[in-house]
């Protein structure tokens, strides 16, 4: 059944999409997601009510989905109606993986209170979204753990007031829409523990800064791994070079991300059962990771999921002999902030092909629009990832599968 013909869910059965939003801690480790819920490809929530639409999300990801495969075993926000807090529908699913959301819309009374203090006596996390303080949203400050604020709509002194009400040891404070690292670090000098956007995918580019070494051998290695004429013995002579390297790779061909039945014990038997492009794949893959050491491990992650979605929406399409390049565009795509230099800086010194460059560099071709499609369907924007998706000629359901299949790929490498 086509999505976009659904819009009316009266006896039919809805597609069900399913997106996730990092939440950092002040470290810059991962410490929850949100999980982003869209029924159909109407508008978002188009005809179901807020009790159905979590009722539907809370299903697929804990009966359909698994909760583990897409948060990674972090905790998921989740937004709770009213309705589904008085029945204690959150009461039966797993506190250890859930924290319950509860709606800015809702209007306290004193048997909701009773029933959010059951739920925090249960031992689930209770956090107030999208919170402008009102006086009979008082009691639900005494019992909140986390306070989500709007960073965008706020003002500094919002949150120097909402200190002075609650007791800092026990309440966090959580700042959405942080997308800058001006953003992010005006957040933490207000003393926000906890941070969601895309903040850490941005570079910081200060003008003169030296790269640090390690940083400029990985890049080296890169660049020499992916040089066109590169044959197997000169491959396996580059990865040698590196012993820390040369080990991680060993450790991850021998992981659960491949399968293989016996152990693989020599770069040159790595190579012969990879093929150069696999393996140019995956020493490229690692040498990113370890540009990453001082970044967030989200960084990381977001690099692995994206190159495994861009190579399975190439496949879906029918693009066979451009999946390494599509892999390639997805891992690069975040390259400028493990490097913190421009991405056009970068790219002229990647040996990467030239579809995949002008896309990184916002050049209109087709693998630009899977690119886009990437970023609407990671934010949530529904709308903006239809219009993508009608434009590939790419069945929306697939897209929706491929996301949740390369987060659980990207939970294999990352084991």
């Amino acid at each position: 059944m086509d999505a976009r013909r659904d819009s009316n869910p009266q006896g039919k059965e809805k597609n069900i999409f399913i997106a996730r939003q990092p939440i950092l801690d002040r470290l810059n480790k991962t410490y929850a997601y949100e999980l982003l819920f869209r029924s159909g490809f109407e508008n978002a929530f188009d005809s179901l009510d807020g009790d159905l639409a979590s009722t539907m999300l809370l299903t697929n990801s804990f009966f359909i989905f698994g909760m583990d495969e897409i948060t990674g075993g972090k905790r998921a926000f989740i937004n709770f109606t009213k309705k589904l807090i008085l029945n204690e529908t959150a009461a039966m699913f797993p506190c250890e993986l859930m924290a319950v959301e509860i709606l800015e819309n809702i209007v306290p009374d004193s048997e909701f209170i009773e029933a959010c203090r059951q739920l925090k006596r249960k031992g689930y996390k209770l956090v107030l979204d999208d919170f402008i303080f009102h006086n009979n949203l008082k009691p639900l400050m005494d019992i909140a753990d986390i306070i989500k604020i709007d960073f965008t709509q706020s003002r500094p002194d919002d949150i120097l007031r909402l200190k002075d009400m609650v007791n800092m040891k026990r309440v966090r404070f959580l700042a959405e829409k942080v997308e800058t690292k001006e953003q992010y670090r005006d957040a933490f000098d207000l003393g926000y523990s906890l941070f969601q956007g895309y903040f850490f995918c941005k570079p910081v580019i200060i003008a003169g800064k030296d790269i640090p070494g390690y940083k400029v051998n990985f890049m080296r290695i890169i660049q020499e791994i992916n040089e066109p004429e590169a044959d197997f013995g000169h491959l396996e002579t580059i990865i040698k070079h590196d012993l820390a390297l040369s080990y991680k790779f060993l450790q991850l061909i021998n992981s659960a991300a491949f399968g293989f039945y016996s152990k693989i014990t020599s770069i040159k038997q790595a190579l012969s059962l990879l093929g150069i492009n696999e393996f140019k794949k995956w020493v490229s893959l690692l040498a990113l990771s370890g540009m990453g050491d001082d970044k967030p491990r989200e960084l990381i992650s977001l690099s692995i999921v994206r190159a495994r979605f861009c190579e399975e929406v190439a496949r879906t399409l029918g693009l066979r002999d451009e999946t390494s390049d599509l892999f390639f565009m997805g891992m690069f795509s975040l390259i400028d902030a493990f490097i913190d230099k421009p991405m056009d800086s970068i790219l002229r010194e990647l040996p990467v092909s030239r579809p995949v460059k002008q896309a990184l560099l916002g050049q209109k071709n087709r693998y630009r629009a899977i690119y886009e499609m990437l970023i609407a369907y990671e934010k949530g924007n529904w709308d903006r990832f239809n219009g993508f998706a009608e434009l590939l000629k790419i069945d929306e359901e697939s897209v929706s599968r491929i996301y949740l299949d390369s987060i659980s790929w990207a939970n294999s490498f990352s084991a």
